[in-house]
């Protein structure tokens, strides 16, 4: 015997737009949250917004999720995060004075 072929309604709506069954009954399937789960759905007008599938029974849905998009991330690139300068490297090099300490090492011991 075949399963006869049954066409589901889709619908695409926004997570506060369930009824609160249908937001606990979403929260249960990604108990650990929608991250690896979500896709991004193009619409024509080149707009964007990412969603969750979602089916039950009689329903398809693509549950859309409101998501922050970091747009400031140029922002971060303007900024000079390495100081080609390096403070106190003066200090660590030692003195020019001092030669005699440089020429002897850990290793070299006077009997």
């Amino acid at each position: 015997m075949t399963k006869p072929n049954i066409v589901k309604k889709h619908i695409a709506t926004s997570f506060h737009n369930l009824s609160p069954e249908l937001q606990e009954a979403v929260k249960a399937k990604y108990p650990l949250g929608f991250t690896d789960a979500m896709i991004r759905v193009d619409k024509p007008n080149g707009d964007f917004f990412y969603a969750v599938p979602y089916d039950t029974d009689e329903i398809a849905y693509m549950v859309k999720i409101d998501v922050k998009v970091d747009d400031n991330s140029h922002d971060d690139d303007d900024k000079d995060y390495y100081d080609d300068e390096i403070k106190g490297a003066d200090d660590i090099q030692g003195d020019d004075d001092s030669s005699d300490a440089s020429d002897a090492s850990d290793d070299d011991v006077n009997i």
